[in-house]
């Protein structure tokens, strides 16, 4: 493979987390509003350590040192809030939509690799994330006008921009842990640190949910754990501020799954506001981007 075509491989591995990732979105809004979202939340959490743990491990996998430990448990600790907000607004808000909305992370993400990691803003990065952005307002547009906003609407609006919040630190936080340790050890970290902050309230929240259920949890364990190998690993490559706007794709991947699975009609807002993020990709690997050393 050429020396260009490895150039872009960071984007290609961040382009097939995301996607991984709108796939998990799906399965966990359904078991969330079947079995609680803390409870899918955590089991989620729980099961993807049961599958990543023992590749880890397996493939020479040793504990970490403290100041990577510290990263570790940071990024757990907030992915942790950060999924349990998430997958609550998913019962309250249609999936698209809060996908939509939460797409405000990457904008701050922008700026808070400036200020946590040194990166210098350049105008293209600033260009793509701002065509993403504008993509999803005219995708939430031909949504949203016809919500009824009640109070359960208003929660779930308030928890995924709290999600958002936290989702943007959580980018930043993946940029420094994919430069100190392996794609496996951040996974693995990523999903137990996750399962053991929320295991906290267990005893008060924790329901059982049936087979079907679990079955639903573990395919969003699995490809919670593909999404983050792949990102991890794209992150280790290339700077936040390149890779962030690609997860304005999410919404495409969540149309192009909902039409695929659940023929779901695709609109023209949607149409118009994916091509503005398509755009914004593009946009945003114009310049080739600086490789790391791993």
């Amino acid at each position: 493979m050429s020396e260009k075509h490895l150039a872009y491989m960071p984007f290609a591995a961040a382009l097939l987390g995301v996607c991984f990732l709108s796939a998990m979105d799906a399965f966990m809004k359904s078991a969330s509003l079947a079995a609680g979202a803390y409870s899918a939340a955590i089991l989620r959490s729980a099961i993807g350590t049961l599958i990543i743990a023992p590749i880890w491990l397996g493939t020479g996998g040793k504990w970490p040192k403290r100041a990577v430990l510290k990263v570790h448990i940071l990024r757990g600790t907030v992915s942790g809030f950060m999924a349990l907000s998430f997958f609550y607004a998913l019962t309250k808000l249609p999936i698209a939509e809060a996908i939509a909305i939460s797409f405000i992370a990457p904008l701050i993400t922008l700026y808070l690799a400036a200020i946590l990691l040194g990166e210098v803003i350049r105008r293209e990065a600033v260009y793509a994330s701002l065509l993403g952005f504008l993509g999803t307002i005219i995708i939430v547009s031909g949504r949203l006008g016809a919500a009824d906003f009640d109070i359960e609407t208003l929660k779930g609006l308030g928890a995924i921009l709290f999600s958002a919040m936290l989702y943007a630190w959580n980018f930043i936080i993946i940029r420094q842990q994919a430069l100190i340790s392996s794609p496996t050890e951040a996974t693995t970290f990523h999903s137990g640190v996750a399962f053991s902050v929320l295991a906290v309230f267990a005893p008060w929240f924790l329901t059982v949910p049936s087979l079907p259920i679990l079955g639903s949890i573990s395919a969003a364990a699995a490809l919670t754990v593909a999404g983050a190998l792949s990102l991890t690993w794209a992150y280790a490559r290339a700077e936040a501020q390149y890779l962030v706007p690609l997860e304005y794709s999410g919404f495409l991947w969540a149309a192009l799954l909902g039409w695929y699975v659940f023929a779901e009609a695709i609109t023209m807002t949607t149409v118009a506001g994916a091509m503005m993020i398509v755009v914004g990709c593009l946009v945003a690997t114009r310049r080739r981007p600086e490789q790391s050393a791993i």
